[in-house]
């Protein structure tokens, strides 16, 4: 079996977008049976085939490579193909079907970015991604009316940054002749404008807002598959084509930053989840900029733990939601006692997310504070570990506390309102499957090192470390109760950069309209005045009192030809 497997060159991505396309042709059983087996046959596909470059055909003047095998895209590939079937499990009984189609169109297009050889290879499937994760947006525009005008928002950025990157490439291929996708340099327009491109997707500033502003609007099950895939791309992206950008270093770490402070001053559980999604990718990003191959191997080992910790976390957050209709924390609380599955699994997400011994989060951040340390870079390392304990306060104590532990305010559920878990037993499969892979990566990590892009030495488990995390994590959680009532949100709005293009730039855009519409006026105004003395002037002389419109005697005409002949005569005699 798997000698035919092998034998089968096809881009693994296309099992899942081809296959997504399916689902609206079946029905009933079979349609669930798809949703289950495409990502299993995608991941078996993706360990048949050996590593190398085995498809190469022409386009124009150019050679596209679809299936190169790496190390890197292999393991991306993995946990995408993963996440495409436990995703699936989650979503069978809730999700539309306008929502399965485009999330599986859009899983099968970030794992053929991981099996592009080539820029423009990796721009197409790019480009789909975009497209089918704003579809997946568009979907909830039923059941949640800002839903619609999220992705379209969602939309245009990426579009930005689809435009930048592709002009990025263009210029790439201009000045080198190669469209083969590698490690570059930033040293000129071409590679600046790819990278801006990539960053854009990984949520990078000034434009992270995205994230936390189309994600919440997602149904339950569409927030958990847009976690996933693009700024996980996105980092696979920067992993294999900027390795040891020192700038990476610093625009990781502002993300860190970022996501923490507007996740502590966030209300919405759902966008809490979401700024931690822009927190926990500028680890990565810290790290590709590091460039060690510790760091490389910490930053793909963080990507893998972290789809899985993060879609467990809004798989949890998602049950809330379906079982409440709420998503802030102030109408939340006391729902541990009524929804114990979905609050167990929520914990591990925490634990996780936090990089607790013994979860995945420790064995993979791990990787990555201990290539700065041996880098001698003591500030990175210092804001990396000071940023392990704003996680911990944000997404490992007040997500669960606030939604499952914290006794209801008056304005919080009361006790009709309090629902018990989901009857959809594939939910808590779901969740059970991803907390067993937190527990299971943490207790056993080779497991995960192994697939990793280089080879490592690495024992994550040493007294030093695991007292070092054992103090953060209790002296982050004695500060959070310490400091409770601050903690407790209110009904607020956090400004982020996207105001000034939701509200700034509108503003500027209607006075411009306002003023373009007097300016125009005015000058419509001069030129009728125009218009109407010159059809006067025409009036004047071509109508029929004009002196052009007169009735000519026909003596005049002959007058005027014997003349003109009595010229021409004298002319040429001369």
């Amino acid at each position: 079996m798997t000698e035919m497997f092998a034998s089968i060159l096809f881009p693994p991505g296309l099992v899942l977008l081809l296959g997504g396309l399916l689902l609206p042709v079946v029905e009933g059983k079979l349609r669930s049976a798809l949703v289950l087996v495409l990502p299993l046959l995608t991941l078996t596909l993706v360990w048949t085939i050996p590593e190398g470059n085995h498809i190469h055909f022409g386009f124009m003047e150019y050679t596209l490579q679809p299936v190169n095998s790496t190390a890197e895209g292999r393991l991306f590939a993995t946990i995408f193909s993963i996440m495409a079937f436990v995703g699936g499990l989650y979503a069978l009984k809730t999700a539309s079907l306008t929502e399965l189609t485009s999330a599986f169109v859009y899983a099968g297009s970030a794992i053929a970015v991981t099996f592009s050889g080539d820029l423009i290879t990796l721009f197409i499937f790019w480009e789909i991604m975009a497209l089918s994760s704003t579809m997946v947006l568009w979907a909830n525009s039923k059941n949640n009316p800002k839903a619609y005008a999220a992705s379209i928002r969602y939309l245009l950025v990426h579009l930005l940054g689809g435009v930048i990157l592709m002009a990025g490439i263009v210029a790439y291929i201009y000045e080198t002749g190669s469209t083969t996708f590698t490690a570059m340099q930033t040293d000129s327009v071409a590679t600046w404008l790819i990278l801006a491109g990539f960053l854009i997707n990984a949520g990078a500033p000034p434009l992270s807002a995205w994230i936390a502003d189309a994600y919440p609007e997602a149904s339950p099950s569409g927030m958990v598959f847009l976690s996933a895939f693009t700024t996980k791309t996105a980092v696979f992206a920067l992993l294999v084509g900027f390795p040891g950008a020192d700038i990476l270093i610093w625009i990781g770490l502002y993300m860190v930053f970022y996501g923490i402070i507007y996740a502590l001053l966030e209300n919405d559980m759902r966008r809490i989840l979401a700024y931690s999604i822009v927190n926990q990718v500028g680890f990565m990003v810290t790290a590709i900029g590091i460039g060690t191959e510790l760091a490389l191997n910490g930053a793909a080992a963080h990507a893998f733990a972290h789809i899985i910790y993060k879609a467990l976390l809004l798989m949890s957050a998602g049950s809330v939601l379906l079982m409440t209709a709420k998503r802030k924390c102030t109408d939340l609380g006391g729902l541990f006692q009524s929804m114990p599955v979905t609050a167990v699994n929520g914990i591990i997400g925490a634990l996780a997310i936090s990089a607790f011994p013994f979860t995945s989060g420790f064995v993979t951040k791990s990787l990555e504070t201990s290539a700065a340390a041996y880098e001698g870079m003591v500030i990175v390392w210092f804001m990396l570990l000071a940023a392990s304990a704003g996680v911990f306060l944000h997404a490992g104590i007040k997500f669960p506390w606030f939604v499952f532990f914290q006794k209801d305010s008056e304005e919080g559920l009361s006790k009709a309102e309090r629902t018990p878990d989901p009857h959809h037993k594939n939910m808590h499969w779901a969740m059970w499957f991803f907390s067993f892979l937190c527990i299971g990566i943490g207790v056993y990590p080779q497991a995960l090192y192994s697939i990793l892009p280089y080879p490592i030495d690495y024992q994550p488990y040493t007294i030093d470390h695991l007292v070092t995390q054992f103090q953060l994590l209790l002296f982050s959680g004695f500060a959070f109760f310490a400091l409770l009532p601050m903690m407790k949100r209110t009904l607020t709005i956090s400004l982020d950069f996207d105001w000034f293009y939701r509200r700034f730039f509108k503003v500027l855009g209607d006075e411009f309209t306002i003023k373009t519409k007097t300016v125009f006026g005015v000058v419509m105004d001069k030129v009728s005045i125009k218009i109407q003395r010159f059809i006067e002037k025409l009036y004047k002389h071509h109508g029929p009192q004009g002196v052009l419109a007169r009735t000519w005697p026909s003596g005049n005409m002959v007058l005027w030809v014997a003349i003109i002949l009595a010229c021409s005569l004298l002319l040429y005699y001369l």
